[in-house]
């Protein structure tokens, strides 16, 4: 038995090209790891979650700078030492830029991100740009621990109860305005 001719066969479903105008829509990561989390919402709650992150880290990465554990360091620029919220306030300046046009959901959350990690890399570093000095070791330095704490426990608890809200509030309006069932 022969086989057919190559204008004979029908292309297999890996060879099979889709339309140009079909576009294939790929399923956002932070859809699969914030579930039920509305596209509005979801840059907030990452914001968050970058901030809170990238404090612990940050602070994590300088106190092994500080204790000199081997292959650490500063980062420095002809000598000159490169403080992390010279680079936090340039991330900011990237999101607020981008901020100005409209953007899909996916851009926002990644926006979202961005903006709590650059904030951190701020806050972080607060008492050193109140004292204009470099007191992140110092009992000074606290000032910046204390304001990331606080925005940490404000923020997140402003999530927690803005989300039960407005769960409240469509329930009500589900169930006829008054919170009764009608049963």
């Amino acid at each position: 038995m022969t086989p057919p001719a190559p204008s004979d066969r029908s292309p297999s479903p890996r060879t099979r090209r889709r339309p140009p105008s079909a576009r294939t829509t790929h399923r956002s990561p932070w859809l699969r790891l914030l579930p039920g989390i509305s596209s509005q919402r979801r840059g907030f709650v990452l914001a968050w979650w970058g901030f809170a992150l990238t404090f612990g880290g940050m602070r994590l990465l300088t106190w092994l700078i500080h204790i000199d554990v081997a292959g650490v360091g500063d980062v420095q620029a002809g000598g000159v030492h490169i403080h992390h919220y010279v680079w936090g306030i340039v991330l900011l300046a990237v999101v607020g830029a981008a901020g100005l046009v409209n953007r899909s959901a996916r851009a926002r959350a990644w926006m979202g991100l961005a903006y709590g990690v650059g904030t951190a890399l701020v806050v972080d570093e607060a008492a050193l740009l109140i004292s204009l000095e470099d007191v992140y070791w110092d009992t000074e330095g606290w000032i910046s621990i204390a304001l990331a704490i606080a925005l940490i426990a404000v923020v997140g608890s402003v999530l927690a109860v803005t989300r039960g809200r407005r769960t409240a509030a469509k329930d009500r309006d589900r169930h006829g305005g008054d919170g009764s069932t009608g049963e």
